[in-house]
């Protein structure tokens, strides 16, 4: 049965759509489909907030299909408005495992009957409520007293209360605000402080509020966040004591002292960087100004008023932005979310963790939550790119992997700060550092002495940081790496295969993709490493990948795919597949696997009825063990192309370490989820045994 979650305040300016936004990011991990709706709309044109929701990848429909009705609607005939917001709904809710309703924002003339009227929607669409209260302008005591009066009008109206969200908290009194709330008998009850950046104006907003023609501007800096207005109507020093990072200044145009300040200040680095300057003042600015812009590089938008100082002051203050202005906003919502409330806590409140789907949100969610829970030393080698850097931010703001970055110490702490990343929790290793450069050039020419390694040629050889880096994992200094973002794939695998080596009882490296369709997992293989594998190596790919997935959670179910089923055919393909399905058996007994198969009889249950009807796997199959690349290497591209399917991989399989390969135009969400594969690849302790598969 679908579930509705109705998102509404007795009040405007609650933060409604920054908790909406979290709400469905969190319940994406445990539900395939989502749906938004907005009951009630504004009159006089789109609806921005819904806009952005229904472009979330979560959701998928129409802008369209999510409106309900406008105000004026209401007005008109509220019954006939109620009759069209129900059928409107039902229209989504069929389509949905779960519907996020978004309440009114309060930019009607509904006045007091817009709070009951919400009430009395959610009540018709059976929906469960999630009250969201502002608490910036009340005390711990004064927001208990309009929660508790809030929810008991729910309550009259006999419609269910899943939680109380209360925002835009002061941070400092956050554990007050929270105590003034834990003793509410509800499912959820969350306290989240204050976030200037979400409800602050873009720059581009402000100058548009004051009717301000644009001096300069470079277009992305206009849709920035200004974090306040400063007057900048006294002396220069006095003016620049009071700078606020991100701020606006107001100053009258005909001050011409105070401009080459501030632009000077902005532009030193000594002083905090300006969001905007706004020239106020019913005359032009002076051509020797103008010049004076044209001149400067670095400077901060700047824009022109006829408004004076008073006027333009007046429509600035109080100005606040959407959580729809930028993508910056919305990422910061939702990672307010996580942190505060989280996927877990809130499925608990709607009873959903226990469902069988799971959807590659939920999957990339999961590998998060796995990867943290026993954290790994992962080593990356090519911090030469934007995208590691990147990268190694945003695993280490998740605390997802303790991160290792071999490069210059200097050079890539200055490149962090260009690009604004935190990598203060990174460890930097010197790959030129004499001592370790010493002893992987020893360890290196010991163990390819019967190569006639020589010392020299080793140290020659660490100069490749997949070398150094491989070195690293080999004495245990980084539990594994990932590399392949610069490189090639081969350059990758290599130095693993010359001193890591493979697993015992492996003869071959292998690789698999974690394909994440909308409502299941599968693993993919080999799909990158082995052109024409023998019956032996298919074998050690197919256990390979039932280990790959039993590390991420996925019961396996072998299919060894062949151009026939069962016994109807023949020659030497099949027999290859055939006698590696036995191989399988006898080194893995416990493991459910059945070949050859075709790929439809293996996926498709109707299918599996009429051509292997007894089989444990056949319509059932998990893991997919190609004959050849050229089959794999297609099959994974097309199901990735054509389903919609996220392609996790290559992981790597058979090495006694593990060590994974990017492809070369990887995103930076991408390296994100092969650092936590390859972190959790080093949490799992393969056994060596068939027993391992016993109790998946």
């Amino acid at each position: 049965m679908t579930k509705s979650v109705y998102v509404l305040s007795p009040e405007g300016l609650a933060g409604k759509s920054a908790v909406t936004l979290g709400v469905i990011d969190a319940a994406s991990r445990h539900v395939a489909s989502i749906g938004v709706f907005r009951p009630i709309i504004r009159t006089d044109g789109r609806d921005t907030i819904l806009e952005s929701l229904v472009e979330l990848p979560q959701v998928r429909q129409t802008y369209d299909q999510a409106v309900g009705v406008p105000y004026s609607a209401i007005h008109d005939d509220p019954e006939a408005a109620m009759s069209e917001i129900i059928a409107r709904f039902e229209a989504i809710r069929a389509e949905h495992e779960i519907v996020i309703v978004v309440g009114s924002d309060y930019v009607g003339d509904m006045g007091t009957g817009e709070f009951p009227f919400n009430i009395s929607v959610a009540q018709n669409l059976n929906a469960l409520t999630l009250l969201v209260v502002r608490g910036n302008d009340r005390t711990p005591e004064g927001l208990r007293h309009t929660v508790d009066a809030s929810l008991e009008e729910i309550a009259k109206a006999h419609v269910t209360s899943l939680g109380v969200v209360a925002t835009r908290l002061d941070e400092d009194q956050l554990a007050d605000y929270q105590a003034a709330l834990d003793s509410l008998d509800l499912p959820l009850v969350v306290a989240l402080p204050e976030n200037q950046t979400l409800t602050s104006p873009t720059v581009r907003q402000q100058f548009e509020a004051a009717d301000a023609r644009v001096l300069y501007s470079e277009s992305d800096e206009l849709d920035q966040e200004s974090l306040g207005v400063l007057i900048g109507a006294m002396t220069l020093p006095h003016i620049l004591k009071g700078l606020t990072p991100h701020y606006t200044v107001i100053t009258p145009a005909d001050r011409v002292d105070i401009l080459p300040g501030l632009l000077l200040a902005h532009q030193s680095g000594g002083f905090p960087d300006l969001a905007g300057i706004l020239l106020t003042g019913d005359f032009d600015v002076p051509e020797e100004v103008v010049t004076l812009l044209e001149t400067i590089d670095r400077k901060p938008p700047i824009a022109h008023t006829r408004f004076g100082t008073y006027t333009t002051a007046e429509r600035l203050f109080g100005l606040e932005g959407e959580i729809t202005d930028s993508s910056h906003k919305v990422r910061l919502a939702r990672e307010m979310f996580q942190r505060y409330v989280g996927a877990e806590k809130l499925g608990r409140a709607l009873d959903l963790v226990g469902s069988n789907v799971r959807t590659p949100l939920m999957f990339e969610y999961q590998l998060m939550q796995q990867a943290r829970a026993d954290k790994r030393v992962i080593v990356m080698p090519e911090s030469a790119d934007d995208r590691i850097l990147r990268s190694a931010h945003i695993l280490l703001a998740r605390n997802v992997a303790d991160i290792t970055l071999l490069g210059a110490p200097n050079v890539i702490h200055a490149r962090a700060a260009e690009l604004e990343l935190n990598l203060s929790r990174a460890t930097i290793v010197d790959p030129s550092d004499p001592a370790l450069v010493e002893k992987f050039a020893a360890e290196y020419a010991r163990l390819r002495a019967k190569k006639g390694v020589t010392l020299e040629q080793a140290k020659e050889k660490l100069k490749d940081l997949s070398y150094f880096g491989t070195m690293m994992v080999h004495f245990g200094m980084a539990d594994g790496m990932v590399s392949g973002a610069i490189n090639t794939t081969a350059n990758t695998i290599r130095p693993s295969l010359e001193f890591v080596k493979t697993r015992e009882g492996f003869s071959v490296v292998s690789s698999s993709f974690l394909m994440c369709l909308p409502d299941r997992v599968l693993v993919f293989a080999d799909c990158a490493v082995n052109p024409n594998p023998s019956s032996s190596e298919l074998a050690d790919i197919a256990i390979s990948s039932a280990e790959t997935a039993v590390a991420f959670g996925i019961t396996p179910r072998v299919a060894m795919l062949s151009y026939s089923t069962g016994t109807s055919g023949s020659g030497e393909d099949v027999d290859r597949v055939r006698e590696a399905t036995e191989l399988v058996r006898q080194r893995a007994p416990e493991l459910l696997v059945d070949g050859p198969i075709q790929f439809d009889a293996a996926m498709d249950a109707t299918v599996a009825k009429t051509k292997m009807p007894d089989s444990p796997v056949a319509g059932k199959a998990t893991v997919f063990i190609f004959p050849d690349l050229n089959t794999g290497n297609n099959t994974y591209k097309a199901v990735q192309r054509t389903s919609g399917a996220l392609a996790v991989g290559p992981v790597l399989q058979g090495l006694n370490k593990p060590v994974n390969d990017l492809s070369r135009g990887a995103l930076v969400d991408d390296i994100v989820n092969t650092v936590a594969i390859t972190a959790i690849q080093a949490q799992a302790e393969p056994s060596g045994t068939p027993s391992r598969f016993a109790q998946v």
